[in-house]
């Protein structure tokens, strides 16, 4: 199953189909008793999908085989074991992916041209993904992080592995029987290596980066500059061979004080707005504003959800199942926010007061 979303699976995930492009949507939990039930829901949506295929009169009998095939695959390949709280199927002809999210999404069952993308985009931008680049003298592992964890990255070349000339040498190092590993021109030359790298992955994928190291490590990478000016460091050695529970403690600490910085900020400028008269709250005003590309920075309220229909006018409480419904109407107006440029923070719950979960500051 897929994670992490980069710009350019992004727009691999966007470009039209040959009709029809097939994306299954259901919620799914990662703890019992609530999970027992996910494997009957899944079961019956990729069912439903079926049902709509078999009475849609513009899928062709063999397109219909190939789709239905496609997601007879998908669903053979998910694992609800390592579920979170969401899980998109998307199926086409030829081809299909299972991602699953650490953010719910609407149950439902859509036949396009292209891939309902906008859960998907919501879900990436709530866990806040960071990387992570642990560095030794003989290995530099990279670290996909999203908001309650880490795996490992085998993208960009990394990991990167190279044999020392002394195994113990580190372990020497440290009690004074040997110079630094690091003033070794071959290490010199490896941690260059790693710079140039993390340098590309990150004009491709720009997040934030935190480098895990001994002080010696972090000295030199700092030396070589470039990434290093952006980059957050983190003293603890021996990460690069540790596994991702080891690395997660590490850096929870700068995560969450992090957090509290980007709580603080987002609650400063809503304040500041509110003075200037570029304020926009509640579901509705920040919709409108949304589609006419009015907000410069959109905060939700983490688990913040509601269901609405457009009555033409405003958008107006519904419940789900109603007739036009929009269960996911705050993923489409983060994902239309995105579009026009806007910064997106999601913030702990209550953060926001009586603004009913969602708020922005408007560009004018």
């Amino acid at each position: 199953m897929e994670h992490a979303l980069s710009p350019s699976t992004l727009a691999e995930l966007r470009r039209p189909r040959p009709y029809p492009a097939v994306s299954v949507l259901t919620p799914t939990h990662r703890r019992e008793p609530d999970s027992a039930q996910d494997p009957v829901r899944l079961r019956n949506v990729v069912a439903e999908a079926k049902k709509q295929l078999e009475a849609d009169p513009a899928v062709t009998r063999d397109r219909r085989s190939d789709v239905v095939g496609q997601l007879e695959q998908a669903l053979a390949e998910v694992d609800l074991t390592y579920t979170e709280d969401g899980l998109v199927i998307f199926a086409a002809p030829g081809e299909h992916q299972v991602w699953s999210l650490a953010r719910s999404v609407p149950e439902r069952v859509v036949l396009s041209d292209t891939f309902l993308t906008r859960n998907l985009v919501s879900a990436h931008a709530a866990e806040r993904p960071f990387w992570v680049l642990s560095i030794s003298a003989d290995r530099i592992t990279l670290w996909n992080g999203g908001v309650d964890r880490v795996t490992e990255s085998r993208t960009g070349g990394f990991p990167m592995t190279r044999p020392l000339r002394n195994a113990d040498g580190e372990r020497q190092e440290q009690i004074g029987d040997t110079p630094s590993t690091f003033r070794d021109e071959g290490t010199k030359h490896f941690l260059r290596d790693a710079n140039t790298a993390m340098a590309a992955l990150l004009r491709d994928e720009p997040r934030p980066l935190y480098v895990t190291g001994e002080q010696a490590a972090l000295s030199l990478w700092e030396e070589l500059g470039n990434v290093a000016k952006h980059s957050v460091p983190v003293r603890h050695g021996g990460l690069s061979h540790a596994g991702p529970e080891a690395v997660w403690q590490a850096i929870t600490p700068l995560l969450q004080a992090e957090s509290r910085r980007n709580t603080a900020s987002v609650t400063r400028e809503l304040d500041s707005a509110r003075g200037h008269k570029t304020f926009a709250a509640g579901v509705d005003e920040v919709w409108q504003s949304a589609r006419e590309g009015r907000i410069r920075l959109l905060a939700v309220e983490e688990n913040y959800r509601t269901t609405v229909r457009d009555d033409g006018d405003h958008l107006v409480p519904a419940a789900s199942g109603d007739l036009d419904a929009r269960d996911d109407i705050v993923d489409e107006i983060v994902e239309q926010c995105l579009e026009t440029g806007a910064d997106v923070r999601f913030v702990p719950d209550g953060t926001l007061g009586d603004e009913d979960g969602i708020a922005g500051v408007l560009r004018y």
